[in-house]
C-alpha cells in the first residue's frame, strides 16, 4: 500500500481509540479477482488466491492504520430480509466461482489464529453488522471501514472513514466527507438517495431510465433529499420526470434496500473488538497448510504484534556452552562424534563462499569461528574434519558444500540434512528454510543469523551474530533428533537415509562440475530467434492491419481475434476473453487461421529467445553453466533445475535440439554420454496396476503403443496407423495425469463421444489399469496420502474437500504421484549406483546432469566403453519390476549429438 498516496498513516496514540471494520466477503472477492487463481493453490488443488490477497491486504492495513480494535464481518448466505422484500435483490449474480468456494472458511481460520474477531448473523448482511457497530462507536471511536461496496459511503462522517479499493486490494482510496463530496458532488448522507435513483446493477436494483449520474446528482442537490424530490416529482419536466413518476415505488424500494440496519442486536460491541493474542504456532501451521511462503507470514505477524502483545517465543536458552580457545583442539577432542554445523555465506555452485561457522556437539558445547580469523593450524584440522566421514548434521547441506568449496574445503560425511527430512515429512511446502522447519516441527522461533551478522567484519566481533549462528547449529541438532523420529513413524527414514541423503553429495559435485557451453553458438542462435520473433510479429501486424500491434498485449489481441477477425470466443475472463496459450492452441486446431499461426510461432520463438538469454547470462567464468538441482521443490520427488532451468529445453523441437547442440564436451574430456529410460512412467504403471496386457507387451518386447493400439482398435499390430498410435499414446500418458474424456477430445481434436468410446475400449482391454486408477484414489482418500514403491508419501487432504475443483485436482494428483514419484525414485537410485561404481572403477569420467529420466556424463579419453557399460548396467538394475526396464545410450561431442 506504500504506492498509494491517498492513504495517510494516522497516529493512533491520541485520546480516541481507532476501530477497524472490514467487510470480509467484499474484500475476499476483490482479492480473488485481483490474483490469478491458477497461480495460488496447494499441491492438492485447493485454490488460495482469495486467502493470500485478503491477508496481504490485512497486513498492509493493520500496519498503516494501527487500530486498537478490529472486527471483520461476513455474509452468511444470499437469503436475507432484503430478498424477502425484493426477491430479485442480487438474483442476477452468477454462481460463486468453484475456485472461490472454501476460501472464506480458510480466511476465518487464519483470523481466529490471529486473535481477530469475525462476525456474521443469519438474515443480515455484513454491512448491517458494520453499520450497527459504526453507530455504536460514533461517540468514542475513530472508525475506519474497509470495503468494496460503495453503499458504505452513507456511514462516512468526521469520525468514520471508508477505504475503498481502486485496484485489486493493494491500492485503497480514503473517503472522508470531503472526499465523498469531491468525487460525487454530494454529502455522504445524500449518497444513498443518489444511489436509489441511479440503481445498482451489482445488486440487481434498476435505476430510472435516462437518469444518469449527473441528473441524479442535480436533482438531489436541488431538492436536498430523495423524499423531498419524490414529493415534488410532478414538478420534474420532460421524459426523465415521466420515467421518475412511473418508478417512484421502485426508487423507494431501492432506498430501503440500500439503507443499512444500524440498530441490530449484536452479541459484541466495539469495546469487545480488542484483538486477542496471536497464536504464532497455529499461524505457522495454517500457512504451511496453505503452502504460503514466509514473507506474508512475517508481515502478518509483525502487524498483529504491533498492538496485541503476541510475543514470538525465543529459541530456548538451551544449556549451551560456547567454548573459546583453539578450534583445532575443540575438534580433535570430538573426533568421530556427530556434530551439527551452521555456516554463514553464499551457497551458489562454483561461486560460493563461507564466512563463518558454528559447531555444536550432542552435549550442547558449541564453538563459533570466523573463517577469516582462524590460524593455519586450525584451518588444517578443520579441513581434515570436513573431508572425513565423521558425521555432520546440516541444513541444506548442498549449499554448505558450495560455501566451503569457495574456501577450498571439501565436505564429506553428511549424516543428516534437516531440510530434506522436513521435505519428506511435508512435501509441497513453499520453503524449507531452517527457521521455517524449526517453527513447523518444534514450534520455536529462530532469529535470522544473516541479519545479526550484517556489517560485521568478524563474527567474533559481535556476540549477537555469534550467538545467532550457534542458535542455528542448535536448531539443526534438535531438528535432526525430532525429524528422525517422525520419519521412522511414517516408515520414511530408509528413503531419507539410503536415497535422498547420499544424493546430496552427488548433486553437489555435479553442480560444481557444471557443463561446458559454446557461447558463440548460443549467441548465433539468439540472433536467429530475435529475427524470427520480428518476422512473425511483422507478418501478424500486416494481417491485422495494425503496424503497432503488440502481440504480448492480451487486450490488443482480444480486439484483433474477436473483433477484427471475428473468431469464436474463447474462455471468458474478468478482462475479456482468454488469450492464454492453451486457449489459442485449441482455437488454432479448431479454426485454423494464418494470424494464429504467426501468433503461436511468435510465442514459441519468444520463449526460445528468453531461454537463450537466460542461458548466456548464467555462463560462469570457467565457460560452464552450473545449474542448481533442487531436492525439495517438486512434491512428487522429482528433481528440479534452477539458475538456469536445464529441464525446460525442448528435446523434440528443432529449436530445442539446436540449443542442446551448444552444450559441449569440456577440455580434457573426450565425449558426452547420454543415457535414459524408455517409457519409464508407463513401465511403472504396468507394474503398479499389474495389468496382464501391459505386462505381456513389455515382457514380449513389443512397441507398447502399437500393441495397445492393436487391442483398443481391434486391428493387427502392423495395422496401427500413426494416427491411431498417436491417440493411444496420448491416452496412455493422459491416464497417468487423470485425463478426462473431454480432455482427451481436446488434445486429439476429436469429439468427446469418440474420446469416451476410445477410453472405454481401452479399459475393456486393460481392466487392470482401470481397477488400479480407481483403487489408488480410494486408498489415498482413506489414508490421506499416496505412496511410491520406495515409501515416498504425498499428502492430499483436499481429496475429502467440499470444493469440487480442489477435490478433482487432488484426485488427479493421486493418480499421478505414485507413478511419477516412483519413476523419480528409480532415477535417483540409478544415480547413486552409477556414482558408486564410477568411483570404484577409479575412472575420471563424471555425471554432469540429470534431466528427468536422462543422465548426461562427461567421459574422459579411453573410458567410453567402460563408463557406458557401468551406466547402462546400474540404470538397468536400479529396481526389479514386473516388466523390464529399457535403457538407451548414445554419445557425441555435444548434448544433441549424444542423443539416441
Amino acid at each position: 500500500m506504500s504506492e498509494n498516496t491517498d492513504l495517510n498513516t494516522t497516529d493512533s496514540t491520541g485520546e480516541r481509540p481507532r476501530l477497524l471494520l472490514i467487510d470480509g466477503h467484499s474484500m475476499a472477492f476483490r482479492a480473488f479477482f485481483a490474483l490469478p487463481a491458477e497461480n495460488f493453490s496447494t499441491t492438492g488443488g485447493q485454490h488460495t488466491n482469495a486467502v493470500y490477497g485478503f491477508l496481504s491486504m490485512l497486513a498492509n492495513i493493520l500496519k498503516e492504520e494501527q487500530p486498537s480494535h478490529v472486527g471483520i464481518a461476513f455474509d452468511v448466505g444470499r437469503k436475507t430480509f432484503r430478498t424477502d422484500l425484493f426477491p430479485a435483490y442480487k438474483a442476477q449474480r452468477e454462481a460463486t466461482p468453484e475456485e472461490f468456494k472454501g476460501q472464506v472458511g480458510l480466511i476465518k481460520e487464519v483470523l481466529e489464529s490471529l486473535g481477530i474477531t469475525t462476525m456474521e448473523q443469519e438474515n443480515y448482511e455484513a454491512d448491517d453488522i458494520i453499520g450497527t457497530l459504526v453507530t455504536q462507536a460514533r461517540s468514542n471511536y475513530e472508525t475506519v471501514i474497509v470495503t468494496g461496496d460503495r453503499d458504505y459511503l452513507q456511514l462516512v462522517d468526521e469520525n468514520t472513514t471508508v477505504l475503498y479499493p481502486m485496484r485489486g486490494v493493494s491500492t485503497l482510496h480514503r473517503f472522508t466527507p470531503a472526499a465523498v463530496e469531491e468525487k460525487y458532488g454530494l454529502t455522504p448522507q445524500q449518497y444513498p438517495d443518489f444511489a436509489a435513483l441511479r440503481g445498482d446493477p451489482s445488486d440487481n436494483l434498476p435505476g430510472v431510465p435516462r437518469v444518469g449520474e449527473k441528473t441524479a446528482t442535480k436533482w438531489i442537490l436541488e431538492y436536498g433529499s430523495l423524499d423531498n424530490l419524490l414529493d415534488n416529482a410532478d414538478n420534474i419536466k420532460g421524459l426523465a420526470g415521466e420515467n421518475l413518476r412511473e418508478r417512484i415505488d421502485q426508487v423507494r424500494m431501492n432506498r430501503d434496500l440500500t439503507a443499512m440496519v444500524t440498530d441490530m442486536d449484536l452479541p459484541l460491541g466495539p469495546d469487545d473488538l480488542v484483538p486477542g493474542e496471536a497464536n504464532v504456532a497455529a499461524i505457522a501451521e495454517r500457512f504451511d497448510e496453505l503452502q504460503f511462503g514466509t514473507s506474508l507470514r512475517e508481515r502478518i505477524l509483525a502487524s498483529v504484534n504491533a498492538d496485541n502483545g503476541a510475543q514470538v517465543e525465543p529459541v530456548p536458552a538451551a544449556e549451551v556452552t560456547i567454548d573459546t580457545g583453539s578450534l583445532a583442539e575443540w575438534l580433535t577432542a570430538r573426533e568421530g562424534q556427530p556434530l551439527a554445523m551452521a555456516v554463514a555465506g553464499v551457497g551458489t555452485p562454483a561461486s560460493g563462499d563461507a564466512d563463518a561457522l558454528a559447531l555444536i556437539d550432542v552435549a550442547h558445547h558449541a564453538f563459533a569461528a570466523d573463517l577469516a580469523e582462524i590460524s593455519p593450524a586450525e584451518e588444517k584440522v578443520l579441513a581434515q574434519w570436513l573431508s572425513s566421514e565423521s558425521p555432520k548434521i546440516l541444513h541444506e547441506a548442498k549449499s554448505v558444500f558450495h560455501m566451503l568449496a569457495g574456501r577450498g574445503f571439501e565436505l564429506n560425511g553428511i549424516s543428516h540434512d534437516t531440510a530434506i527430512a522436513g521435505y519428506l515429512l511435508r512435501p509441497g511446502q513453499r520453503t524449507y528454510e531452517l527457521k521455517d522447519v524449526y517453527q513447523r516441527h518444534l514450534q520455536r522461533q529462530l532469529s535470522d543469523p544473516e541479519e545479526a551478522a550484517t556489517g560485521q567484519l568478524s563474527l567474533l566481533d559481535s556476540g549477537e551474530a555469534s550467538r545467532a549462528l550457534v542458535d542455528q547449529a542448535l536448531a539443526i541438532l534438535e531438528l535432526a533428533e525430532e525429524l528422525t523420529v517422525l520419519l521412522q513413524e511414517i516408515d520414511s527414514f530408509e528413503l531419507y537415509a539410503d536415497l535422498e541423503l547420499p544424493l546430496v553429495g552427488i548433486l553437489a559435485r555435479m553442480e560444481a562440475a557444471g557443463i561446458k557451453v559454446d557461447v558463440p553458438t548460443l549467441e548465433e542462435q539468439l540472433e536467429s530467434f530475435v529475427e524470427q520473433v520480428a518476422e512473425e510479429e511483422s507478418a501478424a501486424r500486416e494481417l491485422a492491419g495494425d503496424p503497432s500491434l503488440n502481440l504480448s498485449s492480451p487486450k490488443q489481441l482480444q480486439v484483433v481475434l474477436f473483433e477484427t477477425f471475428g473468431m469464436p470466443k474463447t474462455k471468458k475472463t474478468k478482462t475479456g476473453y482468454s488469450t492464454a496459450a492453451k486457449e489459442i492452441e485449441a482455437l488454432a486446431v479448431k479454426h485454423p487461421h494464418p494470424f494464429l499461426d504467426h501468433l503461436l510461432a511468435h510465442r514459441e520463438y519468444q520463449k526460445m529467445k528468453t531461454t537463450l538469454e537466460g542461458l548466456i547470462k548464467t555462463v560462469n567464468g570457467d565457460g560452464r553453466i552450473h545449474t542448481t538441482f533442487n531436492q525439495t521443490v517438486a512434491s512428487t520427488g522429482r528433481l528440479s533445475s534452477t539458475d538456469p532451468n536445464l529441464q525446460n529445453i525442448p528435446v523434440r523441437t528443432p529449436a530445442g535440439r539446436k540449443i542442446r547442440s551448444a552444450f559441449v564436451v569440456g577440455e580434457g574430456y573426450e565425449t558426452l554420454l547420454t543415457a535414459d529410460y524408455s517409457q519409464i512412467e508407463m513401465r511403472v504403471m504396468a507394474h503398479l496396476s499389474g495389468d496382464p496386457g501391459l505386462v505381456e507387451a513389455y515382457q514380449a518386447g513389443e512397441d507398447l503403443h502399437n500393441y495397445v493400439g492393436s487391442k483398443v482398435f481391434d486391428v493387427p499390430i502392423d495395422g496401427v496407423t500413426p494416427e491411431l498410435r498417436r491417440r493411444v499414446k496420448a491416452m496412455s500418458y493422459g491416464l497417468v495425469y487423470g485425463l478426462s474424456a473431454f480432455g482427451l477430445s481436446q488434445q486429439l481434436n476429436i469429439s468427446p463421444a469418440e474420446a469416451k468410446q476410445t477410453m472405454e475400449s481401452y479399459f475393456e482391454r486393460f481392466g487392470g489399469v482401470k481397477r488400479y486408477l480407481a483403487e489408488v484414489v480410494d486408498e489415498a482418500r482413506q489414508v490421506g496420502y499416496t505412496s511410491t514403491l520406495f515409501g515416498r508419501r504425498r499428502y492430499l487432504p483436499e481429496l475429502t474437500s467440499d470444493n469440487r475443483v480442489a477435490r478433482e485436482n487432488a484426485e488427479r494428483a493421486a493418480l499421478n504421484a505414485p507413478i511419477q514419484g516412483t519413476a523419480a525414485d528409480i532415477i535417483k537410485v540409478a544415480m547413486i549406483r552409477v556414482d558408486r561404481e564410477l568411483r570404484k572403477a577409479q575412472v575420471t569420467s563424471r555425471v554432469l546432469l540429470q534431466v528427468h529420466d536422462e543422465l548426461v556424463v562427461e567421459v574422459s579419453p579411453g573410458e567410453l566403453e567402460q563408463v557406458r557399460g557401468i551406466v547402462e548396467k546400474e540404470m538397468d538394475s536400479a529396481i526389479t519390476l514386473a516388466v523390464p526396464l529399457e535403457v538407451s545410450a548414445g554419445h557425441g561431442l555435444n548434448w544433441d549429438n549424444a542423443a539416441h
